[in-house]
């Protein structure tokens, strides 16, 4: 009789576990599925363990719920099921890593004797997919100046139009900078001291024939005067 009364007990305590298996991927979030039926039980006690569902409540407990209220939490990380109050369960765990892989188990505290809900859950966590290589274009070699006229060019070409025009009418500010009455007057001094060197350097060179014909003229008579007065003295 007592062995008959254990094997319905082992029937009983099996029939309301349930095992399952979910792969997450590391660095990302993970859930892990649990539930009941809300509707017809109500708001219920539970918890979640990292490990298998013991006989009583859960092994290295992670997070548990007592009357719709959270009240032991390992991490931050594990977060519940907006829809708790509806009987979702399931427990999520934010951005996975390789050392949170192995066994978790979910236990619904039903009113009665050994007839709790028991889910068992076995993670395991892979690596994602790899990131494509970045491939970086390279503009061909120009020179330093092709260069500086594409800069330029693409400064121009992405500016503002009023700041292109104020960019144009600055060779005209310039100019008109440069045309004060200090800078006129200096450029007329110049201009006129350069007229007179030039018309000195023209009267120069054109005196330089007649002196020289003037001391020719001279010698000639100087010449013939001497000869005239040997003849008179001979």
């Amino acid at each position: 009789m007592k062995d008959l009364s254990c094997f319905f007990l082992c029937i009983l305590i099996h029939a309301s576990s349930s095992s399952t298996s979910v792969i997450g991927i590391i660095g990302h979030n993970v859930t892990l599925p649990c539930g009941y039926d809300a509707q017809i039980h109500g708001i219920l006690g539970f918890c979640w363990g990292h490990g298998a569902v013991p006989t009583f409540k859960c092994s290295n407990t992670v997070i548990s719920s007592q009357d719709g209220v959270v009240f032991s939490r390992q991490s931050s990380r594990y977060q519940l099921s907006e829809l708790a109050a509806d009987g979702d369960l399931s427990l999520t765990i934010l951005n996975a890593q390789s050392s949170d892989a192995g066994m978790y188990g979910c236990r619904v505290f039903l009113p009665g004797w050994f007839n709790d809900i028991k889910v068992n859950t076995h993670l395991t966590m892979e690596e994602g997919p790899a990131d494509p290589p970045i491939t970086q274009k390279f503009a061909p070699f120009v020179g330093r100046e092709e260069l500086s006229t594409i800069a330029t060019t693409s400064i121009v070409a992405i500016s503002d139009p009023a700041v292109a025009q104020t960019h144009c009418e600055k060779p005209k500010e310039i100019f008109k900078a440069f045309l004060t009455a200090g800078n006129i007057v200096r450029m007329t001094t110049i201009f006129f001291v350069t007229i007179i060197i030039i018309l000195a350097f023209f009267l120069w060179r054109m005196s330089l024939p007649q002196k020289a014909l003037q001391r020719v003229n001279t010698s000639a008579a100087q010449n013939i005067y001497e000869s005239v007065r040997c003849l008179h003295e001979d």
